[in-house]
């Protein structure tokens, strides 16, 4: 007879311990977001570049030419919300 009163008892397979499952989580949902970022960038190619940008450009700059124009709504409507009170014209 033996006097070892340590029994073995039969080992589980790995898959059955639920922390390997939560280590091997972390990398396999990176791995997942990583595919789902790689659909997303080849599915949604970002626009070119307008093929006349340059007279798109010069209308731009007609527009700024004359800035009385350009800022008229906003020198009427001004925001008095941020002026200081002392800076307030008299009512």
């Amino acid at each position: 007879m033996s006097s070892n009163p340590v029994v073995a008892s039969p080992v589980a397979p790995w898959w059955k311990f639920g922390h390997v499952w939560l280590v091997l989580a972390g990398p396999a949902i990176v791995v997942v977001a990583g595919f789902v970022t790689l659909w997303l960038a080849l599915s949604r190619p970002d626009p070119v570049v307008e093929p006349d940008y340059y007279r798109l450009g010069m209308e731009i700059n007609k527009t700024l030419a004359h800035p009385d124009k350009s800022l008229a709504p906003a020198l009427k409507a001004r925001n008095h919300a941020a002026t200081p009170e002392q800076s307030l014209p008299p009512r």
